[in-house]
């Protein structure tokens, strides 16, 4: 049954029409990923009008080539023009700007698209060899475990927020409430809808994204008329830029311990909901800097600060993928958005969905793979094009994509309320950019809101008993995960600098040992016991070093570019 699956999900990845449509979203994935402003995140939203007519492999292998050639895109203009082209090129752009300067261009986005590729597959194996693992445990899920796990991806995102945690939970209290516009799912009470007809059934889940953030971030680039007048990159002087391929890989090679760290770190990253490329790629950056045995290069045009933070952030496609199809639970914006595409039509991701739905898995696992092939391809024969795009004026630009958005919306459901949600939300996400208010929690909340009232409407409807969300293996985890992630921040402010921080980590791990000594399995009592003998031994080291204090934990030196 298994062989038989995978053989009908290849067979309709690799089907002529199939091919075509992911080669189209690899294409207009890294163009999206070059462009600065024009996030990957908004190219999957405008995308998700095209695909409502598409069959869900057709539809989501589409918007699997957008993701992954976004993610690679980004290191165009970061190496180029020292400018990220999206959040997850931010630390590309340390070492990869100057090694350009100093005329390795060539070498540099060599090492940048294949160090993608390589992170991409590793990323990919993690995808389809733990996502049916997890997908198992996940069946042991019960509504408290659903609704803990829930408010811990929304803590994470808050937490993220690091100095402004607290805009971060306002943010994702506000997509609860958008959320919670319409009529209850289980009892089908109408509520808040303020006599308005239109409301009464809610917000629509495209004009919503397409408004927070497409529409706000075009209100961004056209705000100042000289930036909006001027080119999205300058020429470039390099008439002939070709990629050193084989040079780049044998450097790789040399490098693999920096490859699999950094891959490593970007998948355990993506597995966080809600975390993304744009905390692991400097993550990775700076794990190789402390790894080095020359860290003062980096900034310079060292050649492992190209390789962590793209390696990383193909990587944490993988983890984010792994995470909703595993849990139902969106690792990313992005992931977000194709969790949405699912519902649309009517799949819904759940600890069931690999068992459930295991042609459709696997077709997403072989799309997932096969378009880093395709993003090594199109990175190779089309980057001159991509630089003669991003010479366009924000303005031409944006005129473009807002009648897409405005075309998208209208076609949903023909109404022009969606218009206007498309409209209002763009306004509220480009004042919440503004007071510097996160806008991936309110993401988070309008897709994850409904399913959070499910769940706590069936664990009230079991039991109305509050100590259930604590007695459940579960559902405690995920609460003492959400406990650490709101304290994180602090953790992170106060590193280095006072002596309760240098307790954190190994209480954390030995706290999160409880809920796998309360499942009672022989495979979970040894995993709960190495956790509490990693503690200790933390606690001893410190100890040994007589809780001293390391100032440098406090700061991360920003390379000089």
């Amino acid at each position: 049954m298994l062989l038989e699956n995978i053989g009908l999900a290849i067979e309709q990845v690799f089907q002529l029409h199939n091919l075509g449509l992911m080669a189209i979203g690899v294409f207009f994935g890294i163009i999206a990923g070059a462009i600065p402003g024009f996030t990957v995140t908004m190219a999957v939203v405008l995308s998700l009008p095209f695909t409502f007519g598409m069959p869900p492999v057709n539809g989501l292998s589409t918007m699997l080539g957008i993701y992954v050639g976004g993610l690679s895109g980004g290191l165009i203009s970061g190496m180029l023009m020292g400018i990220p082209g999206t959040p997850a090129s931010i630390a590309t752009t340390f070492d990869g700007f100057p090694a350009v300067r100093q005329g390795r261009a060539g070498l540099a986005l060599g090492l940048g698209v294949w160090s993608s590729f390589f992170g991409g597959l590793i990323g990919a194996v993690v995808l389809a060899t733990l996502a049916p693992g997890i997908a198992i445990v996940g069946l042991e899920f019960e509504p408290w475990a659903l609704f803990s796990l829930i408010i811990f991806a929304l803590t994470i995102t808050a937490s993220l927020a690091g100095d402004n945690m607290i805009k971060g939970l306002i943010a994702g209290s506000f997509g609860l409430l958008f959320a919670a516009l319409g009529a209850e799912e289980i009892n089908a009470i109408d509520r808040l809808h303020f006599g308005f007809e239109a409301l009464s059934s809610g917000f629509t889940y495209l004009p919503v994204l397409i408004g927070l953030f497409a529409f706000s971030q075009l209100l961004g680039d056209i705000e100042d008329t000289k930036v909006a007048r001027a080119p999205l990159m300058a020429r470039v002087d390099s008439a002939d830029i070709k990629i050193e391929h084989w040079n780049a890989i044998k450097t790789i090679m040399r490098s693999w311990p920096n490859l699999l760290r950094s891959s490593g770190i970007g998948v355990f990253v993506g597995v966080l909901p809600a975390a993304g490329s744009s905390i692991s790629n400097i993550l990775a950056y700076d794990q190789a800097r402390k790894a080095s045995k020359h860290p003062e290069t980096f900034g310079t045009g060292d050649i492992d600060g190209i390789i962590a933070p793209e390696a990383a952030n193909n990587a944490t496609a993988g983890g984010a993928l792994t995470t909703m199809m595993a849990l139902g639970i969106p690792g990313s914006a992005l992931c977000a958005i194709m969790l949405g595409a699912l519902l649309i039509h009517n799949v819904v991701p759940s600890p069931l969905f690999i068992t459930e739905q295991p042609v459709l898995a696997y077709g997403i696992f072989t799309a997932f793979f096969l378009a880093h092939f395709m993003m090594i391809a199109m990175q190779t024969g089309a980057l001159k094009a991509f630089l003669y795009i991003t010479r366009v004026p924000m303005y031409t630009m944006a005129a473009v994509i807002l009648v897409y958005c405005a075309v998208g919306t209208f076609a949903l459901n023909n109404s022009s309320f969606d218009m206007w949600t498309l409209f209002w939300f763009g306004l509220l996400g480009f004042l919440m950019k503004k007071f510097n208010f996160p806008l991936a929690p309110v993401v988070l909340g309008v897709v994850l809101g409904d399913l959070a009232e499910l769940n706590l409407n069936r664990a009230w409807t079991i039991s109305e008993d509050v100590t259930l969300f604590f007695t459940h293996p579960w559902s405690l985890f995920f609460v003492l995960l959400s406990a650490f992630s709101v304290v994180f921040p602090w953790y992170q402010k106060h590193r280095g600098k006072q002596i309760w921080t240098l307790a954190f980590m190994p209480s954390m791990v030995m706290i999160q040992s409880i809920p796998l000594f309360m499942m009672g399995s022989p495979v979970r009592l040894g995993i709960g016991s190495l956790m509490v003998a990693l503690g200790l031994w933390m606690l001893w080291r410190t100890h040994q070093k007589g809780w001293a204090l390391d100032p440098t934990d406090s700061m991360m030196v920003k390379p000089k570019i």
